[in-house]
């Protein structure tokens, strides 16, 4: 079976939706029309009291992001079995609203050119999961220690058929030199250019590498952090933090933006090394 899954019991922390990677219309257009919605990404912490719908955001078993501790379920073994990230992988660089994105390019309605990864969910049950884009959220979504980092990348994969299924999670701090994946970026686009993309070629394994190819890491089912959290997306979330320079930081700060809340919570912090 797949190292251990974090017990159900932990509770979930302050949950920023995800975007969709065909380019985050459909997600970008749920945010901008709040009078069709029921809930509200700030309310996070209440929405199983909204609707029995929702109770799956919070009765322990499919919320994410969750808070994330060293003695609780961390995996050292069944890592992901990765190909066809090592070589640099063409799309489209924006910024989905809230920081920095990239939807990868592929036929249409066939993900399976794409990188991707196979893990098992169950016991002699395996799943390959196809990389559709990457996203940054700033701060992390994930806590360690009651520790959170300045930021987070996410690896969102998809099934064959192209429905979310699983993220790979990198928490993002500064260090004392460069990250060589973000070095890639020359220009970051801010979340003021909704419109702007920039048609790149990254190669994506240098993130892994920077995690330590994900030799550590936690690992669990949850959501994608909006109603009704039915998704079942399978969450691992790599115990190395990818370590950026100063500047880099500064840089992925600036361009990203959530509410005012957690945007206060970035910019309260100094970056000292």
């Amino acid at each position: 079976m797949l190292a251990q899954s974090l017990v159900a019991t932990l509770f979930a922390v302050m949950a920023i939706a995800c975007p969709e990677h065909e380019f985050h219309s459909r997600a970008l257009q749920k945010r901008a029309e709040p009078g069709n919605m029921t809930w509200a990404y700030e309310a996070s912490y209440d929405w199983a009291r909204l609707s029995p719908d929702y109770v799956l955001c919070q009765d322990g078993t499919q919320q994410a992001p969750i808070p994330l501790r060293l003695d609780q379920g961390l995996s050292l073994h069944h890592a992901p079995s990765m190909e066809g990230y090592n070589r640099n992988v063409s799309g489209s660089f924006y910024n989905w609203g809230y920081g920095p994105a990239m939807t990868l390019a592929h036929p249409e309605g066939n993900f399976t050119s794409l990188p991707h990864f196979t893990f098992e969910e169950e016991k002699g049950q395996n799943v390959t999961v196809y990389m559709s884009g990457w996203h940054i959220h700033a701060p992390a979504d994930h806590s360690v220690q009651g520790d959170r980092s300045k930021a987070e990348l996410h690896f969102v994969h998809v099934t064959a058929d192209g429905h979310p299924r699983a993220v790979l999670a990198f928490r993002i701090d500064p260090g004392s030199h460069d990250s060589e994946f973000f070095n890639q970026m020359t220009e970051l686009v801010s979340y003021r250019d909704g419109g702007k993309r920039i048609d790149v070629a990254y190669n994506l394994d240098l993130a892994i590498l920077e995690a330590n190819h994900l030799d550590e890491f936690w690992t669990y089912k949850g959501s994608l952090t909006s109603p009704p959290c039915t998704e079942g997306i399978r969450f691992f979330v790599a115990r190395q933090i990818i370590f950026v320079g100063v500047e880099q930081m500064r840089a992925i700060l600036r361009v990203s933006h959530y509410s005012a809340r957690a945007e206060q919570e970035v910019w309260q912090h100094e970056i000292n090394v």
